[in-house]
């Protein structure tokens, strides 16, 4: 197995397996909607399930359906995503697959309980706005987008230092260069 695919079935097993423990010792633990505090009032432990998707997102009845169908599209894509990604692309690897771990944690959620996604870390608030309650393998979607994000910036500058290396006239380079600070996230042709 070449070994961008072993580190993907890693991280998946490993992330996967967390989220499930994690949602397993919440449900066992905890009470629904009742806050309880750990490490010094830090952490804010509420179980809660969710049946819609971030931020309250709810289709009603067909909620469950529509997530879980639309979360096994979005896996097989990220999966020819990350067939096509070369070997060097680490942050793209490591984006890709934490966005896939915590997809397929709460994909399990949805598919094992008519109740929802457990969510048991929060809620936050944080001056502004209360931040929802949520799980482990939402962080990983959460770290994961950071880290597509910033390959994202990365391949953008590597192509930059490409056209200069292979003698690209100066004011082309100059002109790619101010258009990517400009918009600050470079865009990343496949």
């Amino acid at each position: 197995m070449p070994r961008k695919w072993l580190f993907l079935v890693i991280v998946l097993i490993i992330g996967i397996a967390l989220d499930v423990w994690t949602k397993r010792w919440a449900l066992d633990t905890l009470q629904p909607h009742e806050t309880v505090y750990a490490w010094g009032r830090i952490l804010k432990l509420t179980l809660s399930f969710n049946q819609g998707a971030a931020f309250g997102l709810n289709l009603g009845g067909a909620s469950r359906l529509v997530f879980i169908a639309f979360s096994c599209v979005v896996l097989v894509w990220l999966g020819l995503v990350y067939r096509r990604t070369s070997r060097g692309e680490v942050s793209r690897h490591v984006g890709i697959a934490l966005v896939c771990a915590g997809a397929v944690g709460n994909l399990i959620d949805r598919i094992a309980s008519s109740r929802g996604v457990t969510d048991f870390l929060g809620p936050y608030d944080l001056g502004f706005m209360l931040w929802p309650i949520f799980n482990v393998a939402d962080c990983y979607v959460v770290v994961g987008i950071a880290f597509l994000l910033l390959s994202m910036r990365h391949g953008a500058i590597t192509e930059l230092a490409a056209a200069e290396d292979a003698g690209a006239p100066r004011a082309d380079v100059a002109a790619a260069r101010r258009a990517t600070h400009a918009d600050g996230v470079a865009r990343e042709a496949d």
